[in-house]
């Protein structure tokens, strides 16, 4: 069972971008909110950094289900944070481990008997954006993930949400996001590379609260790739912040190191 689940080296390096994604069955679920059709998108903007969150712990479960449409798999990875410094995931048994800090990415596979361990090149390409720890972390937490402040977008309502869209498009790198009205957390960022027809699509379906803190709930992510496309679903489970944790990994002796 675990050969099947872990054989993919492109799956777990996905799970290293979407592990973090968090929430709690008891908590309250946040849905709905007022429009203001007058509302500048520099208001906007300016709300949607006004509610980062606040936390500096993390630790929990979550189930990850991954699909390519030819493969479908599902797991449970038990997830602990440090915000702005760590973020690690083990799957059941230890069986895989991975960990990224700020200037590292790497797992381990002891069915395999290997492990990655390299910078966040590899993740850069295979979901067709430049990535690093604050980008990702962003993403994990329902922030944007480029910074928005300093230029121009033009605004419309999309899916009972605030819709924002660079005025100054470029040609080879599009953007576009849309924002809840609640509490002004992302409810949609795409990223496109037109010419290379490749588009990276992130939907959160609702947000709760956890410790006074919104954070994303339901999460759908699409990577699509020329005619590839590849889908993760996210459910989160019995989430504790602000915890005292610790992160133990070692590369066992003897792995072949992979060149990804």
């Amino acid at each position: 069972m675990f050969k099947n689940i872990f054989s993919l080296q492109k799956y777990t390096l996905l799970c290293l971008f979407v592990f973090l994604l968090f929430s709690c069955k008891t908590n309250k679920i946040i849905t709905g909110g007022e429009l203001d059709a007058n509302l500048s998108s520099k208001a906007i903007i300016k709300a949607h950094y006004s509610n980062q969150l606040n936390f500096k712990t993390l630790a929990g479960k979550m189930k990850i289900d991954y699909s390519d449409g030819s493969d479908t798999k599902g797991l449970t990875v038990s997830l602990r944070m440090e915000k702005d410094k760590a973020i690690w995931i083990s799957a059941p048994l230890g069986i895989v481990k991975a960990y990224i800090t700020p200037d590292r990415v790497t797992f381990y596979n002891k069915l395999e008997h290997n492990y990655f361990d390299g910078d966040f090149s590899y993740l850069s390409n295979l979901l067709g954006t430049e990535l690093d720890f604050n980008k990702v972390q962003n993403v994990l937490l329902g922030q944007s993930i480029f910074n928005l402040k300093g230029k121009k977008y033009s605004t419309t309502i999309a899916d009972a949400n605030y819709q924002l869209k660079p005025k100054n498009a470029e040609v080879l790198f599009k953007t576009l996001f849309q924002i809840e009205p609640k509490n002004f957390k992302i409810a949609m960022q795409q990223i496109a590379q037109p010419l290379k027809k490749r588009v990276l699509e992130i939907q959160y379906r609702n947000y709760q609260v956890v410790q006074n803190n919104i954070i994303p709930n339901d999460i759908a992510i699409e990577a699509v790739d020329t005619n590839d496309k590849r889908n993760i679903g996210i459910t989160y489970k019995n989430i504790e912040l602000n915890k005292p944790i610790r992160f133990p990994y070692k590369i066992p002796k003897g792995f072949k190191k992979l060149d990804l």
